[in-house]
């Protein structure tokens, strides 16, 4: 049986949590949505064996207590996390970021459209790609050791 797939918004600006969650249920992408406010909370979320893995991570960069470039290096370091799909989702039209944050292994980086019509098309996109047509890599084995 497949497991239920799930996304992660790390977001901190309770607008675009809004936008995002809006979008999703617009495109009828009805999955459960798990929505950390900063980087800290990302990582205790994700570092919790007891919880399922996201199917894919769309992650902020400007993040309070720990920044999304900091969250995604540390999800490559980490063997459960290593092959989870990570999109930053920002809106830094910074060339340094969009460069560090692919160097750092991001598998998608895209700018948060100005307009609130193009922000939930764009998150619609994202998410029916992500849940319907992308083939997630198998989950790393991890040693209980």
């Amino acid at each position: 049986m497949e497991e239920e797939k799930r996304i992660m918004l790390v977001e901190d600006n309770s607008d675009d949590v809004t936008l995002t969650l809006r979008a999703l249920k617009q495109a009828n992408i009805l999955n459960e949505v798990v929505v950390a406010h900063d980087g800290v909370e990302a990582m205790e979320l994700l570092e919790d064996a007891s919880r399922p893995l996201p199917t894919v991570v769309l992650l902020d960069l400007q993040l309070p207590r720990l920044s999304g470039l900091e969250v995604l290096q540390r999800m490559r370091d980490t063997d459960r996390l290593r092959r989870v799909p990570v999109v930053i989702l920002t809106s830094s039209r910074e060339e340094q970021d969009r460069l560090r944050g692919y160097d750092f292994g991001a598998n998608s980086y895209v700018q948060k459209p100005i307009h609130s019509g193009e922000f939930l098309e764009a998150v619609s996109k994202l998410g029916m790609y992500w849940l319907l047509l992308n083939e997630p890599p198998p989950p790393v084995e991890v040693d209980p050791q």
